[in-house]
């Protein structure tokens, strides 16, 4: 990324001898170049602020309105738009970059899988200079 991005992310395990593991590091590598690519706003949705998923209601609400939908699915509308936006936003259930055909979350299951030991994100920064 021209060495304007860096990202810090805290990816537990349960031994020692998993942390130390070349599939471990290059999964822990894939994870943080993906947030370097995709700058996801949270691990989960609990993890996005309140007032951003707000100002997304209140977008998607308008734009519905503005297309002339009637107010009854408007709500239903917008809620459907809120869960994209969730599974957009939000690092787990985001396309991985090197895989767009399975999660992040599928990724780490992938993972956990191979080495037979739970492994599990727990949170990250994103750096960018000029931000």
């Amino acid at each position: 990324m021209g060495g304007k991005i860096g990202v810090m992310v805290e990816i537990n395990c349960e031994t020692d001898f998993v942390a130390k593991n070349d599939d471990f590091q290059t999964f822990a590598k894939d994870v943080a170049m993906h947030i370097a690519a995709v700058n996801p706003a949270g691990l989960a949705p609990e993890d996005i602020s309140d007032e951003v998923v707000a100002k997304e209601r209140e977008i998607y609400r308008e734009r519905a309105l503005e297309q002339g939908k009637p107010e009854k699915i408007v709500d239903k509308i917008v809620e459907g738009q809120v869960q994209k936006f969730y599974k957009d936003s939000c690092l787990m259930s985001q396309a991985y970059v090197k895989n767009p055909q399975i999660t992040i979350e599928d990724y780490t299951k992938e993972v956990i899988g191979k080495m037979g030991e739970n492994i599990r994100i727990r949170r990250f920064v994103r750096y960018q200079l000029g931000e």
